[in-house]
């Protein structure tokens, strides 16, 4: 399989709790990725933003940039405030080396409200939210094709474009040429679909992975309970694949092998890393991939 494997230092320090692994410096993060066998980072909160001294600390580790995650708010139709930030970060990504950009619509979501609970809260997007968000994205996959980028949106719980329903009315929305999809398998499993499934319709349209699984004790008590999103992160919802409890991984790893994909995949599970030492979680996930992909 023509596919490289990367780790997102979400693992190590959360953008969103950036309380959780505060003690942790950036270099330790890619030094452990590295050690783990990880060859790709996606972005994070405490990596430089002066381009030199982050690759820099890329190459002393044989490492590269292959994504950062971009937020967007056409939901709430601040679309040039949007257009300009995009223009940078593309700009800056690509620098490092990333040929792909991952964008999570920000506008309306309370995924990083720690108070709000994620099912009963969840947001609904108006058909107007709908229409600006795909004529932004639209617009954004052309400004990212002409770097020689692929624009890869990224449904993610809390921002009102989850289900599959709304990744099918995305997708239809959008141009097939200018708007990808980033596939993620603990997302998809939280919103209450069968990864796999996601992945098999859009396999054609997707450009950029990330693995994680679910545990499925921790699912129950936080439907139980209500939680916040960021609740249950903290409360270890979120883990390796190898490790969780509910993502087909077999069916998925079917898929991938009888298919010409060629990226990333990339091992993003958000966990505390005073209860999950984030090395010894990459470790377990590098071995798994490898024992079921071959690479």
């Amino acid at each position: 399989m023509n596919v490289q494997f990367g780790c997102a230092p979400i693992n190590w320090t959360n953008d969103d709790l950036p309380e959780l692994g505060g003690e942790l410096t950036y270099q330790q993060c890619l030094s452990e990725m590295a050690l783990a066998g990880f060859t790709g980072s996606e972005g994070g909160c405490k990596y430089p933003k002066d381009a030199a001294v982050l690759q820099k600390a890329l190459d002393l580790r044989k490492m590269t940039i292959c994504n950062m995650w971009f937020s967007s708010f056409l939901t709430t139709f601040e679309n040039e405030r949007t257009f300009a930030a995009f223009d940078q970060h593309l700009d800056f990504t690509y620098g490092l080396g990333a040929r792909v950009v991952g964008v999570g619509e920000c506008g309306v979501t309370i995924h990083g409200q720690e108070q709000t609970p994620l099912f009963s809260q969840r947001p609904y997007l108006s058909d107007a939210q709908w229409e600006n968000l795909a004529q932004g994205l639209n617009e954004m996959g052309r400004r990212a094709k002409a770097k020689g980028m692929s624009l890869c949106f990224h449904p993610h719980v809390g921002t009102g474009i989850e289900t599959l329903a709304e990744i099918d009315r995305l997708m239809t929305l959008t141009d097939p040429d200018l708007v990808y999809l980033l596939f993620d398998t603990g997302h998809s499993t939280l919103a209450g679909e069968n990864a796999a499934e996601i992945l098999r319709k859009y396999l054609p349209r997707t450009r950029h992975i990330h693995f994680k699984d679910v545990r499925q004790p921790v699912l129950a008590a936080f439907k139980q309970e209500d939680w916040s999103f960021l609740h249950g992160v903290k409360e270890g919802l979120f883990t390796v694949p190898g490790d969780g409890d509910l993502v087909d991984w077999t069916s998925i790893f079917d898929l991938l092998k009888q298919s010409d994909y060629q990226g990333w995949i990339v091992v993003e599970a958000e966990q505390d890393p005073a209860k999950a030492d984030p090395l010894e979680y990459a470790q377990i996930a590098r071995r798994f991939l490898k024992s079921h992909l071959g690479v």
